[in-house]
């Protein structure tokens, strides 16, 4: 008779959402797992075929988790694309190494494209391009492209540790550039 797993899927899930925080998702290796959720490498092997299927759950939990970090954030800007800008680069600031894993490294373009896991389940750039819209923008999809390279290179630097700017003074930036962008 076989002795009875005492590890979970989600526990399995969880020590590697930890190292990827922590050390970055490359970093997750059987060993480095096992230790961290205090089992053999045998439990993670018995749940998982390979460290690739280990590795798909890893990137879905951090794609629910910058979700729910968006929807967690208060939308308190009358700028289209202001409280987008600002999550994604808090986002940055607060979590460099998922991050990394979501928007700049290639594992995540497998599952979803950036575009998808940002505008994610509640519709976040769909609004955002609405929004744009309602306010007389004539191409309100070009003027997200715009804003999206301008957002997308602030959160880069806050990785880098280049970018140090208070909440107040990225907004005043963001809404600098939509202002901008909206009459090019």
């Amino acid at each position: 008779m076989s002795r009875k797993a005492t590890i979970t899927q989600e526990e399995i899930v969880n020590a590697a959402f930890k190292i990827t925080v922590k050390e970055g998702f490359d970093q997750i290796t059987s060993r480095k797992l096992a230790g961290a959720a205090g089992c053999s490498t045998q439990p993670i092997f018995r749940i998982y075929d390979n460290m690739d299927e280990l590795k798909k759950d890893v990137l879905d939990k951090a794609i629910k988790y910058f979700e729910d970090f968006c929807r967690g954030r208060e939308k308190k800007h009358d700028t289209p694309f202001v409280d987008l800008g600002i999550s994604y680069i808090s986002f940055a600031q607060e979590h460099s190494n998922l991050f990394k894993l979501l928007f700049v490294s290639s594992d995540a373009k497998e599952t979803k494209s950036m575009y998808d896991i940002v505008n994610g389940d509640e519709e976040n750039i769909v609004r955002e391009v609405s929004r744009a819209r309602e306010k007389g923008v004539q191409n309100a999809e070009h003027l997200f492209m715009k804003m999206w390279i301008f957002i997308h290179g602030a959160g880069c630097m806050a990785v880098t540790g280049d970018y140090d700017l208070e909440e107040a003074d990225s907004v005043a930036m963001l809404e600098s550039a939509y202002e901008a962008f909206s009459k090019a």
